[in-house]
This record gives C-alpha cells, sequence and structure tokens, in this order.
C-alpha cells in the first residue's frame, strides 16, 4: 500500500444486514461480520466500508438514523463495533462508515422534541419546519413535506421517516463535528457521506434544485476536512452525483474531501467510446486536483451488474431503473468479469460491493408482500426499488439460507444461488469469487494509484499500460482481436483463443 493508504485501496462494501447472520434471527449482524473477516482477509481488500449500523427503525434501510452514536440492536453493541474496528485492524484492514448529514429518523431525540416543543422554538430550528410548503419532490416519490399535528409542515428530500436538518443552523454543525469526533476516536478511519451534496437548502430558487450543489455545501466539508485533518490519515468520501465533471471535482479540492464516488464511470453502458471517455475525463479532473480516482461498478442502490450488462441498454440512471427489463445473464456474467478487470486495472482505488465477486445477478422476483424499500412505497407499487441488490449472500449449502445463518433471511434468495455460494465458488478455479481473489492479489502487488499510457488497439477496444508492466486489453467489440506484443498472460475474464481476445473479455498481460 502506499503512504495514503486511500490512494490505491481496494474497498468493500458491506451492507450489513445482508453480509452474515451470525445470532440466527435472519438480520445480519456484527458477530456475522466479524466470522466472516477471514473470508474479507483471503479476497484481498483493504478496507471495508459499511453502510449506516446505527440504531435506526429501518424506514429506509438504516439510513433513517436516530442515535449517531450508538449500534443498532440487531446488529449488535458499541462494545462489538469497537472489538470488530480492532480485529479488522489486526488484518490489515482499514474501517469506513457511513454517516447521513441530510437527514435523522423522525425517532431521533432531536426530533421528539422539535415535535414536541412546537412552532418557533429552538428545537425546530435544527430542521425546516414551515408554515406553508412548497412544491418540492420526495426523491422516494410523493411530496416532500409532512404536516403535524399543530399545522406546521416539515421537509424530508427522501421518506416522510427522514426529516431534512437545517444546516444554516449552528447547532446541526456542532452535532456532526461531535459525531466525527466520537467515530475518529474509536479508530475509525474513514467516513462514507451520504446524499453529499444536497444539505444546504434554497427557498427561493437556487440551482438547479433549490439543495442541490449549492455554493454553502462546500464550507460544510471543508470544516470537515479541517477536523479529519487533526487525525492521522483519516479519509473523507463524498457520495455525489453529476454528470458535470466539472461540479464534481469542487468537492476534491485540497481543503475538501479526499475522494468522491465515480458515478460516471458506473452509469457508463457497456460501450467502448462512452468508458473511454469516461476513464479520460475522470483522470483528468482528478489529476489537476491531485486527487485519486475512485472505479465503481455497483452499491447497494444499483441493479448489479450481471443483471444490468445483460440488458438491451447497459447503461444506468437512478432515474430510470429499468427494473424487469429482460436480461441475458450468460452475456451479463462474461461482460461482468471484464468490467471487473478494467476497473481493478485503472489508477486509483476501487470498489466492489458484497456479492459482486460471487457475480450475483439482480433478484427481481422478490413477491410484493416482502418488499421493504421505501421506494416501492412511495411510488404507489410501481418503482420496484433497490431491494433486489441486497438480498443477503449466499455463503454455503444446497438450500436457502445459504450458510447466511440459522434462520429465514430478511429477503428471500433464489434457489439457484446454490450454485454460486461462496462454498460452490471456491472449489471452481474459473469462479468469478476466484477471478477477483487472483484480480485483487495482483492489484495489491502491481496496481492501485498512479497514472496509465493507452494503446492504439482500435476503436472496439480499450487497452493501456501501468507504470508495472501490466498491460489491461479489453474487447468491447462484436469479434476476436488479436492480442497486442506481451511476455505473459497475468489473467484473464475468459478463455483466449489461440493468442486472439474473444469479444467481451478482458486481459491483463505482462510487457517488458
Amino acid at each position: 500500500m502506499s503512504e495514503t493508504w486511500w490512494r490505491g485501496a481496494a474497498i468493500y462494501q458491506v451492507y450489513l444486514r445482508s453480509f452474515a447472520d451470525g445470532n440466527g434471527d435472519g438480520v445480519g449482524d456484527l458477530a456475522g461480520l466479524r466470522a466472516r473477516l477471514p473470508y474479507l482477509s483471503d479476497l484481498g481488500v483493504d478496507a471495508i466500508w459499511l453502510n449506516p449500523w446505527y440504531p435506526s427503525p429501518m424506514a429506509d434501510g438504516g439510513y433513517d438514523v436516530a442515535d449517531y452514536r450508538d449500534i443498532e440492536p440487531s446488529f449488535g453493541t458499541l462494545a462489538e463495533a469497537e472489538k470488530f474496528i480492532e480485529e479488522a485492524h489486526e488484518l490489515g484492514i482499514r474501517v469506513i462508515i457511513d454517516v447521513v448529514p441530510n437527514h435523522s429518523s423522525d425517532q431521533s431525540a432531536w426530533f421528539r422534541e422539535a415535535l414536541a416543543a412546537g412552532p418557533g422554538s429552538a428545537a425546530r430550528e435544527r430542521f425546516w419546519f414551515k408554515d406553508e410548503p412548497n412544491d418540492w419532490k420526495s426523491i422516494f416519490g410523493g411530496p416532500a413535506w409532512t404536516q403535524v399535528p399543530d399545522g406546521q409542515w416539515y421537509l424530508h428530500l427522501f421518506a416522510p421517516e427522514q426529516p431534512d436538518f437545517n444546516w444554516t443552523n449552528p447547532e446541526v454543525h456542532r452535532e456532526f463535528h461531535d459525531v466525527l469526533r466520537f467515530w475518529f476516536d474509536r479508530g475509525i478511519d474513514g467516513i462514507r457521506i451520504d446524499s453529499a451534496a444536497v444539505l444546504v437548502k434554497d427557498f427561493d430558487g437556487g440551482d438547479p434544485d433549490g439543495y442541490t450543489d449549492l455554493a454553502e455545501v462546500h464550507d460544510v466539508y471543508r470544516s470537515w476536512r479541517r477536523l479529519s485533518d487533526e487525525y492521522d490519515e483519516r479519509l473523507l468520501i463524498g457520495e455525489v452525483w453529476f454528470p458535470d465533471q466539472e461540479r464534481f471535482a469542487r468537492y476534491l479540492r485540497s481543503d475538501e474531501l479526499h475522494t468522491a464516488f465515480n458515478f460516471d464511470f458506473l452509469g457508463s453502458p457497456w460501450s467502448p467510446a462512452a468508458l473511454r471517455e469516461s476513464i479520460r475525463q475522470t483522470l483528468a479532473t482528478h489529476g489537476r486536483l491531485g486527487a485519486p480516482a475512485t472505479w465503481v461498478l455497483s452499491n447497494h442502490d444499483v441493479a448489479r451488474p450481471v443483471t444490468r450488462y445483460g440488458r438491451a441498454d447497459t447503461s444506468w440512471d437512478n432515474g430510470d431503473r429499468r427494473d424487469g427489463a429482460p436480461s441475458d445473464l450468460e452475456l451479463g456474467h462474461r461482460r461482468a468479469r471484464a468490467a471487473a478487470l478494467l476497473a481493478m486495472a485503472l489508477p486509483g482505488s476501487v470498489y466492489v460491493y458484497q456479492g459482486e465477486e460471487l457475480g450475483l445477478p439482480e433478484v427481481e422476483d422478490i413477491p410484493d408482500e416482502l418488499r421493504q424499500d421505501p421506494m416501492w412505497r412511495r411510488s404507489g407499487h410501481t418503482v420496484a426499488g433497490r431491494d433486489g441488490c441486497r438480498v443477503p449472500l449466499p455463503w454455503s449449502g444446497q438450500e436457502a439460507p445459504f450458510g447466511f445463518g440459522t434462520g429465514t433471511s430478511w429477503l428471500p434468495q433464489p434457489e439457484a444461488w446454490k450454485k454460486v455460494t461462496v462454498e460452490a465458488q471456491g472449489a471452481d478455479l474459473g469462479s468469478m469469487l476466484n477471478l477477483y481473489r487472483a484480480a485483487l492479489r495482483i492489484r495489491r502487488e502491481e496496481l492501485g494509484d498512479g497514472t496509465l499510457t493507452w494503446l492504439d488497439a482500435g476503436d472496439d477496444v480499450l487497452a493501456f499500460t501501468r507504470e508495472t508492466g501490466l498491460t489491461c486489453v479489453v474487447n468491447l467489440g462484436p469479434g476476436p482481436v488479436a492480442l497486442p506484443p506481451h511476455d505473459a498472460v497475468l489473467l484473464a475474464s475468459g478463455p483466449l483463443d489461440a493468442g486472439e481476445l474473444p469479444s467481451d473479455t478482458a486481459v491483463w498481460l505482462r510487457t517488458s
């Protein structure tokens, strides 16, 4: 690893409810995660990012936080969390957690106090209460305002159970500074900032919608950066969704966030021109700022790559999820393997969402009565939502819950997953799991942060060389292509054919 660990890290995202169940209640927890730490160490990751693990009514999968200084009881205890951090560090794995600064839970002490205190109170000034709502819509569907019994309305850009904080209030700033210190003092290595661009609101207009990317939001992160710099090698990561790379780059200035998720790359279709341009723009934008790029193929909000890459339209847009669109899973699986080698060969850090290393497809046939994503409810049951990429992992065995735990899992697992368990793939040298293990091992030794040199291999092929002499070639065209001169084949996403690289296949070569 480089001196600044996060510049070239391989970071594994854990959606705790669905990773491993240690107590048999059907919900993933810290006991399950701690038991599976050797698996993550063997996989070859440098850090773990956990989705919110705080006490929560789970109206939005834990992103409705009731207490930022404790652990959700169904996950474990604060003492267990501290033990987990210690055990991860002993294995050389850093720990990153989510902080959700835009909103809290309607069950938080602050919001309950605000409801009890009434209009005009200091407690209500921590949130956005108005006598009359405006016409803003919730990101989850429906209005962004809910009325309380005394007649006032409160703002929630997401679900009604997630009231937005008022970031013009200094008390809110102080609260989150204290939250950051609370976790940094317990050894947390990084903070991923949920919905990072929407904290500040402008009810008299704004660019473009009154709450996205307003200038004052950068003051928040400058103050967070000053705080994080008081600690050794602490990381701030922004969840920032922008098609405009220049606006995106503002969050990566030297006095703001260290990195931000590269959703442009994630959303790019399986197209050589689109991927080449995304990579080019990303490296140019980050290079001017001295910030490392990040490469992401999936997460807990996005249709899994195996399903997405098998569709006629392989791009991704949160506003047009295309849930249930037909998918050729065999084609998607082949492309997902190639995409993994592409992402891991690029300069910067790479994120792996749990189950990505198993090649899990999106689960699109969850019974309606079992769906839990508020998108499903708020859309009037027209948007299936994100449950399909959050189904608990299959670890072993021939029937559900496939070693996830001893009880029925909180979301149902497909019967077909018996073929893609960790146990089944571990014994198959050609499995997706063993591809990831091999790639992450080579990546740790030879790749990570740095630069690349593009090679001219034709319009349908992406090819570049890294400083160590490792060359990555990805064929996105309709037919096989000749491999460039090389000394050895290090790793391929699929079988090579007499010195040629088949369609939808990637290879890592050793060159002099």
